[in-house]
This record gives C-alpha cells, sequence and structure tokens, in this order.
C-alpha cells in the first residue's frame, strides 16, 4: 500500500483552513500532518513534521508565502493559495507545484494533489524540482532572515544584520546589541544573502559592507575589519581576500 501523502495546512484565517482540511479528508492516501495559522509557525512545523506538500497561503501578516519559502533551506513541495490571481506569476516563479484561487474548489485542489503526487513518484526529477525551488529562491537575496531567540524563530532583516559568525559548527548573525543563532551554514548564507550586501570576510566571518567603520593594517598583509557593532568587533581579512574586498571598497 502506498504511503499517504503528508500535508501541511497554511492560512491565518481559522475558516480557510478548516475549508482545505475538509476537502483535503475526502482525498485518498492524503493524511493532514498539521496546521499553522502564520509564516514563522509554518517555518516551525515544517522543519518539525516534515510535509510532504505544504498549502501555503500568500498574503499573511508578518511573514508572507513567498517569505516561508525564503526561511527554508530545503523547501517542500508547495502549492500556494490566495484570494488574489496578481500573485500568480510571481507564485510560478518560485516553481510551484500549483496556484489555487481562494475559495478554493475541490477539483482544483484535487488536481494539484495528482501533480505533487506525481513529482514524488518521479524520484530525480522530484530532486531536480526541489533545488529548482531552491536555486530561484536563494538567487533572489533574503531581505529577511530566520534566527533562534530561545525557542522562537524570529525574523531579522538582514540590512540590520551587522556581521555573521561561525564558532564551531554553530553559526550566529550579531546586530548592534544581539546575537541570534542561525539555522544555516556559512556557505548556504553566502548563496543566500545579497552580495552587493554581503561579503565573506574570512571563512568564519561574513560582514555586512555597509556596517564597516574601518579597515586597519595587520602584520603579514592581513587586515582588520572593524565593525560597527557594540563591542567594534574586529574581523581577520586574509591576504587571499584583501583583493576581492578592494575591488569592491577601493582603499
Amino acid at each position: 500500500m502506498a504511503r499517504s501523502l503528508k500535508v501541511l495546512v497554511v492560512d491565518d484565517e481559522e475558516l480557510a483552513r478548516a475549508r482545505v482540511k475538509d476537502l483535503l479528508s475526502a482525498e485518498v492516501d492524503v493524511l493532514c500532518v498539521g496546521e499553522a495559522e502564520n509564516g514563522l509557525e509554518a517555518v516551525e512545523k515544517v522543519r518539525a513534521l516534515a510535509p510532504d506538500v505544504v498549502i501555503l497561503d500568500i498574503q499573511m501578516p508578518g511573514m508572507n508565502g513567498f517569505e516561508v519559502i525564503e526561511a527554508l533551506d530545503e523547501p517542500p513541495l508547495v502549492v500556494f493559495a490566495t484570494a488574489y490571481d496578481e500573485y500568480a506569476i510571481r507564485a510560478f516563479e518560485v516553481n510551484s507545484v500549483d496556484y489555487l484561487l481562494k475559495p478554493i474548489a475541490a477539483e482544483r485542489l484535487r488536481d494539484a494533489i495528482d501533480r505533487a503526487r506525481r513529482l514524488l513518484a518521479g524520484g530525480p526529477d522530484l530532486a531536480r524540482e526541489v533545488e529548482r525551488l531552491s536555486a530561484l529562491v536563494r538567487s533572489r537575496g533574503a531581505s529577511r532572515l530566520p534566527v533562534q531567540k530561545g525557542k522562537r524563530i524570529a525574523l531579522l532583516d538582514t540590512a540590520d544584520i551587522v556581521w555573521f559568525e561561525a564558532d564551531d559548527e554553530l553559526v550566529y548573525a550579531h546586530t548592534r546589541d544581539a546575537k541570534c543563532l542561525v539555522n544555516a551554514t556559512m556557505s548556504e548564507l553566502e548563496k543566500r544573502l545579497d552580495p552587493a550586501l554581503f561579503f565573506r570576510v574570512h571563512r568564519s566571518s561574513i560582514v555586512n559592507l555597509k556596517r564597516i567603520l574601518e579597515i586597519v593594517p595587520w602584520f603579514g598583509g592581513k587586515y582588520k575589519v572593524v565593525v560597527d557593532d557594540a563591542a567594534r568587533s574586529e574581523l581577520v581579512l586574509p591576504r587571499a581576500r584583501v583583493k576581492a574586498l578592494r575591488e569592491i571598497l577601493p582603499w
């Protein structure tokens, strides 16, 4: 017997979630594993429940559907839902499985679920589909980044991040006055962040170019990059990275 298709329903309206869950209950071998009422909860639920498909409302307060996808390193298959068809083109730009216009019709939802099933059964095709979605999201340059504050996930505007630090196997985002854990590697951040704003100073640090205060000569052809966090942290710029930074910030 085939494994049930695990679906997560995300919408800020309780009635909309109830309608989708009711429609899904009529589908054979579909299991609604959970629901979320906002974007931050959606990110947490995707990571915790590992659904095959997320039926994702686009318009939500605080964190919209597109930002949910940007916050996930490996997004599942996505079916976007919205009351406004003006979002259709953008939805398919991030390679969603389907796009449903509210109020969602049972037949259209069934078509979207069938399409997801075919992709999941496709093996290598699914891997390419998910990787293409991830690549498109990364190429857009994240404007906000999810970080962990205790047991909660918060969103930081990337413009407020002074620098990133890798410490053993953990990565932290430093703002002017705080230090937050990031659920990503330095290499993943380098791909997702806007290269016009962030520069990989060292294997263990990425700096916001607009938050550099000084570039101080050091020994052996190295430099120290001083940033404007509360500690005025000094980041080591190795000789191998000097030329690359000078091409962006000539000195």
